[in-house]
């Protein structure tokens, strides 16, 4: 009998893991059920995480739970085995090519949902939960993408790209541009020459880092082994920009100090938060899913197709990929809580060592919340 309530425990144990992971694969091998709500849910259900073990239920079948008097959750939809097809995948490729066929040419959401051959809001709403960001959006980051390569790989006059990427005018590109170029036209053709930034190189657990700041927050957090290494990962981010180095004992302000000691915190058993802002730019979409790094859980992790279901937009695993992988400001937005579908160190930018270091101090802490206010992300 003590054999077999020990089995019972272990497999217990793993479907909890696996469940807290929401591993995909677990999906159809079992479903967990919760007492104090009443529902069955998938193991990749993107719901919050039950608290407590004692208050879930593990079942082989769903009919198991249905039996015992569970109801089906509305968000995961157990009763589906595999995840259904988006009905409108096909409308939303049609209306994003011509999106970015038309770039230069006004177009309401009549024409857009004619093309399309659906409704304006189911139009819009499909757009979401496909590409993560509305019509509008997608058409303003094409054109910003498409300026952004027009002036950085030809020899294109700037008023020239501005009207080739399908801006009416300057004025247009500076309200569209906001937190996403960052800079003004010239200055991203000038690699950023004539901004000022500030940096400082200290020692933290995971090797040198480097924390850096333009006169609205920090720009760049980078580690490396070497300064001249991380110093130059700054310098190819803003080639002509006017960089000045700090020492960490006698900066010209506190606030560079200030942030070196916030993010060292961030790395062990005690996260504190700051109120100092950070300047990091980026698309909608790439600050939706920063965003939602943050809210992952110390000692959690995701892989990116789950992290994409959180987002409502299962179909943007590539797009969540790639958002991770341009964050500039490492451990803040801790894109190294992503990991593989199996639990494997996937790829990260300062190495899988670092990685696993962040990870197995995150879970020694016992996934503490940060405390007081929290970082103001976009300047």
């Amino acid at each position: 009998m003590a054999m077999a309530s020990s089995n019972t425990d272990l497999l217990f144990d793993r479907r909890w893991q696996r469940m807290l992971d929401r591993d995909p694969e677990a999906d159809g091998n079992f479903f967990y059920a919760v007492r104090s709500t009443g529902i069955v849910c998938k193991p990749t259900c993107p719901s919050r995480r039950p608290a407590k073990k004692q208050n879930v239920l593990f079942f082989t079948s769903l009919a198991e739970a249905l039996k015992a008097g569970f109801r089906t959750c509305k968000r995961c939809h157990p009763e589906r085995t595999t995840p259904a097809p988006d009905a409108h995948t096909e409308a939303v490729e049609r209306a994003a090519r011509y999106l970015r066929k038309h770039a230069g040419d006004r177009i309401t959401t009549t024409d857009l949902a004619e093309v399309a051959g659906i409704g304006r809001l189911t139009l819009h709403r499909a757009f979401v939960r496909i590409f993560g960001v509305s019509p509008a959006q997608y058409a303003r980051q094409h054109r910003l993408k498409t300026f952004n390569e027009t002036v950085r790989e030809t020899n294109m006059r700037v008023t020239d790209a501005i009207y080739d990427a399908g801006f009416g005018s300057s004025s247009r590109l500076y309200e569209n541009s906001g937190a996403r170029l960052g800079m003004t036209p010239r200055e991203l053709r000038n690699g950023a020459r004539g901004i000022a930034i500030r940096y400082t190189i200290s020692d933290s657990p995971l090797g040198r880092m480097l924390v850096a700041s333009t006169d609205k927050g920090i720009c760049t957090i980078a580690f490396g082994d070497e300064d001249a290494e991380i110093v130059s990962t700054l310098r190819q981010r803003f080639p002509n920009a006017d960089l000045a180095a700090e020492t960490p004992n006698t900066p010209k302000t506190g606030w560079l100090a200030e942030a070196v000691s916030f993010i060292l915190s961030q790395m062990g058993e005690h996260p504190t938060a700051a109120t100092f802002p950070l300047d990091v730019r980026a698309t909608a979409f790439q600050q939706r899913v920063w965003k939602a790094l943050q809210q992952i859980p110390r000692g959690e992790t995701r892989s990116y197709s789950q992290l994409a279901v959180e987002l409502g937009a299962p179909s943007s695993t590539r797009a969540v990929a790639g958002a991770c992988a341009a964050n500039p400001v490492a451990v803040v937005v801790p894109c190294h809580r992503i990991v593989g579908k199996d639990g494997s160190l996937t790829g990260y930018r300062w190495g899988t060592e670092r990685k696993r270091r962040l990870l197995e101090a995150e879970k020694a802490a016992g996934g503490k919340p940060a405390s007081g206010k929290k970082v103001a992300l976009f300047s």
